[in-house]
């Protein structure tokens, strides 16, 4: 059983890193350049800089999660506490995933695959945590 949840952790860091190609992407179709661009400055710096903690918090866990699956799995008091701060982190970014409107974005058909695996994607981040954290 440790191992299929080692196994499982392990797949879970390769696949957040996976998001990062979605992340990479949402500045170019959501065209921020154009849309930021009335903000003042300051908005417009910040709003970067948000994008980019959030990227290095994904790189974070996705790393984590590949050279720490082992000792995740074993379930000690940190590796659950580190569990269900990443089943929180992906479980609201799915509740997320239901109120945002990005229907008008998904204009080519990858974009909407594309947009449909990152839910199944976040599902499966916040159940394999879930189940590491309190199993």
């Amino acid at each position: 059983m440790n191992e299929l949840l080692a196994w499982s952790i392990f797949l879970v860091g390769v696949g957040q890193l996976c998001v990062l190609v979605a992340s990479a992407m949402v500045p170019q179709t959501l065209d921020w350049w154009s849309v930021l661009a009335p903000l003042p400055k300051l908005v417009r710096q910040l709003f970067w800089i948000y994008g980019f903690y959030v990227v290095l918090s994904i790189v974070a866990l996705g790393l984590i999660c590949i050279f720490n699956a082992q000792e995740i799995a074993s379930r000690s008091p940190l590796a659950r506490a580190f569990c269900l701060y990443v089943a929180c982190f992906w479980g609201i970014r799915l509740g997320l995933q239901f109120f945002l409107d990005a229907k008008p974005y998904l204009s080519r058909w990858y974009l909407h695959v594309g947009y449909h695996l990152l839910t199944v994607l976040f599902v499966t981040f916040t159940v394999v945590m879930v189940w590491c954290a309190v199993g």
